[in-house]
């Protein structure tokens, strides 16, 4: 993968002028004024802490239609708990009341007009958040949940008004007055419910710290907002500290927990040169990181915009439960003009009739339908991100429980993308390790890629690596050293021919086979003695054998597609137990192969590193691109994954599938009840004395939301 392009890319999608200039990635503007506690890029939402606006909830941010547009979980708290006091006089002066229990109410001047006084105060105060967002909906031609309400608490507000003013009938002020403190008290809940889904946002930007430290020319320190903080700047983190901004390690060592950030629980080694991410915690030592992003452009800001946007982008679900609901909204007029008309017909009184009808507007809310799914993306966003998988496309994440073939790319995915010893032949008794541990020490000064392959691959295996003397680099042959008194020499092919050296039959074997399979043979020589052969290639990942196994118990068929030989594929595939595999593919090929799998009949993923990638990844039903750490940004995928960890791809068919289950509990039972309920509110029981009020109805629908929101809730017990 080229890191340095997709970090360039990454900077280039995540700026925003109009942002960058005016807000970091605490919602801070230019002056370090605070704005929020979350950030917000131009354009996208601001998640509240509790009391802050309300995003898009039931109708999607761009169709122009928010139900709870600039309402907060504070003022429904603080219009409910208004109301409920209000409520009171109206209910201890309803004469209905008092006739029930048997009590009188203190009377004084006036005091037959208390339930009337109260109720309509009642009425304005906490009815008048219904009825404007009845009106947004009347405007935007999306009748829902607003305008059932408005409509129900009208008609009692006008009924009721009326027969207090001398029309036939009984007034309905202490129904009105209860419907409108519930369905206020069922607001307060469900937005609460909202915001601590939507809650990782805020969770996100906390990570990062208020100040720096920034270390200046003559070496001294000062104390700096992260506001000011800027390209360039040299900042010392002290050991517990959060990291401030994107940048690489200039001087120190420690361990760094980037668990909040990519989901890898051991604690990551950061030495010099080594890249930190803005908002991870530094453990014990001190670092002294050069900043390289700040603001919108960190990788923290690029995860948060990820969540918000994957928060508010559309699915097939969410659209089937934008049409449920409007469907409902109809439903439910249509049967309150019905229960109007033949309780009328029925010779019912005036009052009753009234109050069956505004029970059916109330029980048919399709408020649970409204919140169905849209709580479940906002949990399943938040633990895939707090896992490491980033979903920038909501349609990815509904898509992926249905795949048949996801398909890999092969360097940098399913192999490391960087040379590796994958496999050692020695002489007859002579040790692999011992074999590795030497020839490292004489590559130890060389700057040739098989070097750092013979390096690395001794670090991985911490093995301590002896020094070297007269080291000499032969042209055309390799390289010579001594070694704890021992003349070594390590080199290829043309090293043996020039010492008319002749392997044995089982080295000989063995670099014959490093050849079928496209490894480099490197040979470690004393003397005229030939001690190991090693093969040298691009190396699996240790995790890839185990993220093959897990798609393929889910049924599901991996595939690999590279642009390397196909002696080379078939030797990882073999590996790894891949049976299907596309060699020396072009990348402007690969999103043809992805065409060819899809016109099989194949629900597809494409699994790369989102730059030569790019056209497959978006052919693909669902592509998935490898984040490389801190470039999270990657515009082609549906979802990234934080790390570079093939066995995320299967989390996100578990997490796929789990959301999915969910979706469709909630819609079934926000849509099912009113199968019971609404006949319910419309008396069809009356006969057997099984009458339901308005409040009451307001009671059902108001538990009909919260056990979708417990119900969502449960999603985050699933463990990917």
């Amino acid at each position: 993968m080229n890191t340095q392009h997709q970090a360039q890319s990454a900077r280039h999608h995540s700026e925003d002028h109009h942002a960058s200039d005016r807000f970091d990635a605490r919602g801070h503007d230019a002056h370090g004024q605070g704005k929020s506690n979350g950030f917000r890029a131009a354009g996208e939402q601001r998640p509240g802490n509790g009391d802050g606006e309300h995003g898009a909830h039931g109708k999607e941010r761009h169709t122009g239609h928010d139900k709870h547009a600039g309402h907060s979980v504070e003022m429904f708290r603080s219009k409910f708990w208004v109301c409920l006091i209000l409520m009171v006089p109206v209910l201890v002066w309803e004469p209905m009341l008092q006739g029930w229990f048997n009590y009188r109410a203190p009377v004084f001047p006036g005091s037959a007009w208390v339930p009337a006084v109260f109720g309509t105060l009642v009425f304005i105060y906490g009815g008048w958040v219904f009825l404007q967002g009845a009106l947004r909906e009347l405007v935007d031609r999306l009748p829902g949940m607003m305008t059932l309400i408005s409509l129900a608490i009208s008609v009692a507000f006008v009924y009721s008004a009326a027969t207090t003013l001398g029309f036939p009938g009984h007034a309905l002020w202490w129904e009105l007055a209860t419907l409108v403190t519930i369905m206020l008290l069922g607001h307060w809940i469900e937005m609460r419910s909202i915001f601590q889904a939507q809650g990782a946002l805020n969770e996100l930007a906390k990570l990062l710290p208020d100040m720096a430290v920034r270390l200046l020319d003559d070496g001294r320190t000062e104390e700096v907002p992260i506001v000011r903080l800027r390209e360039g700047d040299l900042v010392l983190v002290r050991p517990g500290a959060s990291i401030p901004a994107d940048g690489v390690v200039r001087k120190g060592s420690s361990a760094v927990n980037e668990a909040m950030i990519t989901g890898e629980s051991q604690p990551v080694r950061k030495t010099q040169e080594d890249k930190v991410i803005a908002g991870t915690v530094n453990g014990q030592g001190s670092l002294r990181v050069a900043v390289e992003g700040t603001g919108d452009n960190t990788a923290l800001a690029g995860i948060m915009r990820m969540v918000s946007q994957a928060q508010t982008s559309r699915s097939r679900s969410q659209a089937l439960a934008d049409r449920a609901a409007l469907v409902l909204t109809v439903v439910a007029i249509g049967s309150a003009a019905a229960t109007f008309v033949v309780w009328i017909a029925l010779g019912a009184s005036l009052d009753f009739t009234i109050s069956r009808t505004v029970t059916v507007l109330v029980i048919a809310c399709p408020h649970a339908l409204g919140l169905a799914v849209p709580l479940v993306v906002a949990i399943s966003t938040t633990l895939g991100a707090r896992g490491g998988l980033l979903v920038r496309d909501r349609r990815g994440l509904e898509e992926a429980r249905n795949l048949d073939v996801v398909v890999f790319d092969k360097t940098g995915t399913l192999t490391l993308g960087e040379h590796r010893v994958v496999e050692t032949a020695v002489a007859e008794d002579f040790a692999p390790d011992e074999a590795l541990r030497l020839a490292a020490a004489v590559e130890r000064d060389s700057e040739h890629p098989i070097a750092r392959a013979l390096m690395v691959s001794a670090g991985e295996k911490d093995i301590a690596i002896p020094a070297a003397e007269r080291f000499e680099a032969v042209a055309g042959q390799g390289v010579r050293a001594v070694v704890q008194g021992r003349e070594l020499q390590v080199g290829g092919p043309a090293l043996l021919r020039a010492l008319g050296i002749e392997p044995d039959e089982a080295l000989r074997a063995a670099a014959d086979r490093f050849g079928k399979n496209g490894q480099a043979a490197v040979y470690l020589v004393e003397g005229r003695r030939l001690l190991a052969a090693f093969a040298i290639a691009d190396a699996v990942r240790p995790e890839s054998r185990e993220a093959v196994q897990r798609l393929q118990h889910e049924n599901i068929t991996v595939a690999m597609l590279t642009g390397d030989s196909k002696a080379v594929a078939q030797s990882v595939a073999d590996a790894l137990g891949i049976d299907t595999v596309f060699a020396e593919v072009l990348p402007e090929d690969k999103a043809e192969t992805i065409n060819v799998l899809q016109k099989k009949g194949n629900r597809v993923a494409m699994v790369g590193d989102g730059v030569n990638d790019a056209p497959a990844l978006v052919t693909a039903d669902v592509g998935i691109a490898i984040g490389a750490g801190t470039d999270v940004a990657v515009e082609a995928g549906d979802v990234v994954l934080v790390r570079n960890d093939p066995r995320d791809v299967p989390r996100i068919v578990i997490l796929s599938r789990a959301t999915y289950r969910k979706m469709v509990q909630n819609l079934w039972w926000a849509a099912g009840y009113n199968v019971v309920a609404i006949p319910l509110a419309a008396g069809v029981l009356a006969w057997a004395g099984i009458i339901l009020a308005p409040a009451v109805g307001a009671v059902l629908m108001s538990a009909s939301t919260v056990i979708v929101a417990i119900n969502a809730q449960l999603l985050r017990r699933i463990v990917l």
